[in-house]
């Protein structure tokens, strides 16, 4: 005996009367025609995502990857700089970096807080100004933290108070406007930057190592021994900026599209590659599998992957995740303790390694695997936009041409960056000298968080009073037990 089974036919459109849409999707004043719903939720959810690997991921990341005495003072200049890059943001960040163009890699001060203005439609996508300005900011809060990351354990709290909002003013909005606003001078020329892997990266690489010159070293005792003081704790940070990054890359089309997909896949792709490439030389060289060395590897893969997650296909990821892996351990590993020049800047959290030669990279690999259908999904147009290897595949003067320049403005764009970090970083570090001092006293960085903010970490209160003051100072001291082993008290 058999059944068969035919579906149900689609019901019958009523030709006869006018199409309308539900109630919920009408236009009306609160959601404009030009608004799309859809994107405006998912504009404001990545933007969110990536809020969120600043506060709490940055600040648990750093609070756990220190000594002890620094958990609170690591923390708090990563929630202070969140705090304050959003009141310089709207007040004129946001317009020096996607506003009216005064010079081809500045634009004009202006506030973004007017309703009038945050209620138009956003230069891109279908959403209004306000939600634009939300995205942006937090992908400026997070440059600065990370900046933050090569000057743990020593740098003048007072000091990263006004360097946070000078830093952002004099060198991120140049940076932000020259190749992500549609009037910057690199973008015109055709600079393949996804997500941020010149603006944010390379950017806090170049100029956190830059920083960390100017402040100076930690303590001896701090650079020979500087074990993080919750390695669970740290994790999780790091598992908040890994998930993080689906927001990070998935928002830069300024759409829930079929590119935004991807590059949340490949992002992820490359991540775990780069993760597994850098466990495995660990396992090899060192014969332990390190779980800072997965750390690092994990954020090395995130950054290379960023100024092409969305154009560049599934098996370049994979490529790009080994050499994420791989080189950038090779200069943390190998190089940084052969080169003396390298090791005369004390670079707390290996900005230099993690996010400038990882972003560098990045930039230069997605010159070279970027694929022209998927570049004209993101840019709308193919005219300025082929990998160099596509170039050659396709084989056509046309194309070889084209191949070339992303190559040359790819390399361009490097070199910018570069420098103007390293002019722009010292310039403000140098003016903050002049007021206060860049570098902690040798006392306070001898106590640590006690010293700096009357704070601990780890504090036990008893009847309103802190039992042992400038306990995490004794408790990173290591000392002789009664049976001759060296304990730590």
């Amino acid at each position: 005996m058999s059944f068969s089974f035919s579906p149900p036919s689609p019901p019958l459109f009523n030709l006869t009367q006018p199409f309308s849409f539900p109630p919920n999707l009408l236009p009306d004043e609160a959601s404009p025609e030009w608004m799309n719903k859809a994107d405006n939720a998912w504009q404001l959810v990545a933007a969110t995502l990536v809020g969120m690997q600043s506060v709490p991921g940055l600040i648990i990341l750093y609070g756990g990857a220190v000594k002890k005495k620094w958990a609170v003072n690591s923390a708090f200049m990563a929630l202070y700089a969140f705090a304050m890059v959003l009141i310089c943001w709207v007040c004129w960040g946001y317009r020096l970096s996607f506003g009216d163009k005064l010079v081809p890699v500045w634009g004009k001060a202006y506030i973004a807080l007017e309703q009038k203005y945050l209620l138009e439609q956003a230069y891109l996508g279908m959403f209004p100004n306000a939600t634009m300005v939300f995205f942006q900011f937090v992908f400026a809060a997070i440059t600065l933290i990370l900046i933050a990351g090569a000057v743990l354990g020593r740098m003048n709290f007072y000091a990263w108070m006004l360097f946070v909002p000078l830093w952002l003013t004099f060198s991120y909005t140049f940076g932000a406007f020259t190749i992500w606003s549609p009037e910057g001078w690199l973008s015109k020329m055709g600079i393949i930057d996804y997500a941020g892997g010149y603006v944010i990266h390379v950017s806090s690489g170049v100029a956190g190592y830059t920083a960390a010159y100017w402040v100076g070293p930690r303590l001896t005792a701090d650079r020979e021994s500087f074990r993080p003081n919750n390695m669970i704790l740290m994790l999780a940070g790091a598992g908040l900026l890994w998930m993080g990054w689906t927001g990070f890359n998935g928002g830069a089309p300024y759409v829930a599209s079929m590119d935004a997909s991807l590059a949340v896949l490949n992002t992820h792709v490359c991540a775990a590659t780069s993760l597994l490439t850098w466990l495995i030389l660990d396992i090899i060289f060192f014969k332990k599998p390190s779980i800072f060395g997965a750390v690092q590897g994990m954020i090395t893969g995130l950054v290379c992957i960023t100024p092409g997650a969305g154009l560049v296909q599934g098996y370049a990821a994979i490529v790009m995740g080994i050499f994420s892996g791989s080189i950038p351990w090779f200069t943390m590993m190998v190089l940084q303790k052969k080169i003396k020049l390298l090791q005369k800047v004390d670079d707390t959290m290996a900005m230099l390694h993690t996010h400038a030669i990882a972003g560098i990279l990045g930039g230069i690999l997605t010159g070279l695997f970027s694929e022209p259908h998927l570049c004209k999904l993101f840019y709308g147009s193919t005219s300025k936009y082929m990998g160099f290897f596509y170039g050659l595949h396709l084989g056509t003067s046309q194309s070889i041409r084209l191949g070339f320049r992303q190559m040359r403005i790819q390399l361009l764009g490097i070199l910018f960056v570069v420098v103007l970090n390293i002019v722009m970083t010292s310039l403000v570090c140098l003016f903050v000298r002049l007021i206060v001092p860049l570098r902690m006293s040798y006392e306070d960085m001898e106590v640590g968080d006690e010293a700096v903010h009357g704070e601990e970490a780890y504090a036990i209160w008893e009847k309103g009073e802190m039992v042992g003051k400038y306990s995490s100072y004794y408790n990173d001291i290591e000392t002789p037990s009664k049976s001759g082993m060296i304990s730590v008290e």
